[in-house]
């Protein structure tokens, strides 16, 4: 059910409680779940390892080349004939992020994903990187694999979800031709750099100085993978009660992006201000965040909330207790049920 703004703030926020709560007793009770495994319990999840492995299925290749003509990489899993859900991606990620829902959903769904400029197999092409040029990616990748007057879902997690929010910014027209709703997870719209709390700061300074965090997310530093790079990984991105499995997984794909890619991103994302895209998110969207997030704390999830219902196109907010910054990674069944219900609904 839709909350609408006209009804009133108060009815939001109670649904929040209510939706935060329900998920909260889902997340909790897989992390005990999966402690309990550890100590020679049962094993009901082993965690989820079998939707990290590479999908059986074979993709379909789809050629894409964005507006300035840079070629990005897009796979569409699953009948083509079958509701469609395109997935993207976040920072320093690939297409690779999405195995856990493609492992999922293929076997019912159109799964659509793509590796972001410069991530994966994807060029970086010659354009500046900002805002604008995820917004004609996702533009591009729609116009490629959404066909027949046909709308899909559209999912973006961390930096996916920018796109998505820049893409209805800069394409407004587009939103209603080509989504049936969105799903925004674990991302914000602007002040990145000043809400983070993966730099511990002393009390007297509250927010973290641009210039540093932008040095810090511009930093084109080698990522080799190694133990070392995956406590860094567990530390900002990740939730302490996130599992062996679910670390290797995001350390193998974040250690593959290429250094530049990953300091052209976050030098780009470090000013990032594109709110006013929200209010053209005219279908039923979705925001899901962790409490333990770090990049994108739940005090972005609740503005993103707050703009969206004002403009009466917020479906839920989630909140998931425990869990990171990679909540598609970390929360598995709580994200791939919402993606169901949300592509239900058309």
């Amino acid at each position: 059910m839709r909350v609408s703004a006209r009804k009133s703030r108060k009815g939001l926020w109670t649904a929040v409680g209510v939706v935060g709560a329900a998920g909260v007793a889902v997340a909790v009770a897989r992390r005990r779940s999966a402690a309990a495994d550890s100590a020679g319990g049962s094993t009901p999840d082993r965690d989820r390892t079998d939707l990290f492995e590479t999908p059986r299925r074979e993709p379909e290749i789809v050629p894409v080349v964005s507006a300035d003509g840079a070629e990005l990489h897009v796979r569409a899993y699953g009948d083509p004939d079958a509701p469609p859900i395109v997935f993207s991606h976040g920072w320093t990620c690939s297409a690779d992020f999405w195995y856990p829902q493609v492992n999922a959903l293929a076997d019912k769904y159109r799964v659509i994903t793509y590796d972001q400029r410069g991530h994966g197999r994807s060029g970086i092409g010659a354009t500046p990187l900002s805002p604008d040029v995820l917004a004609d990616d996702l533009s591009a990748v729609l116009a490629a694999t959404v066909r027949d007057g046909r709308k899909a879902e559209i999912v973006g997690h961390s930096m996916g979800g920018m796109s998505i929010v820049a893409w209805a910014g800069k394409y407004p027209e587009q939103v209603d031709r080509y989504a049936s709703s969105v799903l925004l997870a674990s991302t914000g719209t602007d002040s990145l750099v000043a809400e983070t709390t993966v730099i511990p700061l002393p009390q007297r300074f509250p927010r973290v100085p641009v210039p540093v965090g932008r040095a810090v997310l511009g930093s084109a530093l080698p990522m080799p993978a190694s133990p070392m790079t995956a406590r860094a990984i567990k530390y900002v991105a990740m939730a302490p009660g996130s599992s062996p499995a679910e670390v290797a997984f995001c350390e193998r794909i974040v250690s593959q992006c290429h250094p530049r890619t990953r300091g052209g991103w976050g030098a780009a994302l470090s000013t990032l201000d594109i709110r006013d895209g929200l209010k053209n998110l005219t279908v039923p969207t979705t925001v899901l965040v962790g409490t333990a997030d770090r990049l994108t704390p739940p005090s972005h999830a609740r503005r993103v909330a707050q703009l969206l219902d004002d403009a009466d196109n917020l479906e839920r907010l989630i909140v998931l207790r425990g869990i990171g910054h990679m909540s598609s990674v970390e929360a598995v069944d709580d994200f791939n049920a919402e993606v169901e219900r949300l592509r239900a609904l058309n």
